[in-house]
């Protein structure tokens, strides 16, 4: 089945979710089924192969076809099942306000291409950002903050929202209310057009959790003026308090 044919069968079964309330847990949460989570299971694994094979940063800008080419034509990898690819669509496709996450859609097509030439690499960052304002705010926030100051993810295609999405549902045993508080599904990530992360360096992790905003580096970058935080307490988005993520304005 073909990219175009896919989505139109996507967008039939979004009328008719394939989540049901027998499939939430006590708390309110909405749960994958266990024949759903192996699924998930396969296709991170298989995103997995992927990332080894076309390598880290390549991996930030992969698209959806090149993904399922890749898979097709590498053993290593093997190919995304039927199954899988419609799962993988179904995530891409469906509406996550079912699960508490009221962000816009950002990106309409699963294949979504990036321009090279649109693009910049950060040396020693394994990663990328857009041309234009989303690079010129990064260098400038390292030059208005300190060297302390590092990118720890630009650009994010859909793959690669893809692959981060799947692996917080997977981690946190198929929920999806709390999975899509923690990460943006595939269609309604910032990082495809615009924003950016950023960390201490050597802190790891804990760039990525609420301690962040203990650092006198996030202190000196709510001081600047040209950009601002994209998840604040409580945002209307329903996503968690992100003090790392950068908001290109």
């Amino acid at each position: 089945m073909d990219i175009m044919k896919r989505r139109n069968f996507l967008a039939f079964l979004s009328v008719s979710p394939l989540i049901t309330s027998e499939l939430m847990a006590n708390s309110g949460d909405f749960y994958l089924s266990s024949s759903e989570y192996e699924i998930l299971t396969s296709i991170r694994h298989r995103l997995r192969r992927v990332r080894r094979h076309v390598g880290y940063a390549n991996f930030n800008l992969i698209t959806f076809s090149d993904t399922l080419y890749y898979a097709r034509n590498y053993k290593s990898i093997g190919a995304f099942t039927k199954q899988e690819i419609a799962f993988i669509e179904r995530l891409f496709y469906e509406d996550p306000s079912k699960y508490g996450f009221y962000g816009k859609q950002t990106c309409f097509n699963i294949d979504n291409k990036i321009n090279k030439k649109e693009v910049v690499k950060i040396p020693h960052t394994g990663h990328f950002l857009f041309r234009g304002k989303p690079e010129h705010d990064y260098h400038k926030i390292i030059a208005d903050v300190g060297t302390t100051l590092k990118l720890t993810s630009g650009i994010r295609n859909v793959v690669k929202q893809l692959d981060l999405y799947v692996n917080k549902i997977y981690n946190l045993g198929g929920n999806m209310t709390k999975a899509t508080i923690q990460i943006a599904p595939p269609s309604r990530s910032y990082h495809t057009v615009s924003d950016f992360d950023v960390g201490r360096i050597d802190w790891g992790y804990k760039n990525f959790t609420a301690e962040f905003a203990k650092t006198k580096e996030f202190h000196e970058m709510r001081k600047l003026p040209y950009i601002a935080m994209r998840y604040k307490h409580n945002n209307k988005d329903g996503v968690r308090f992100e003090p790392w993520h950068v908001e290109v304005i």
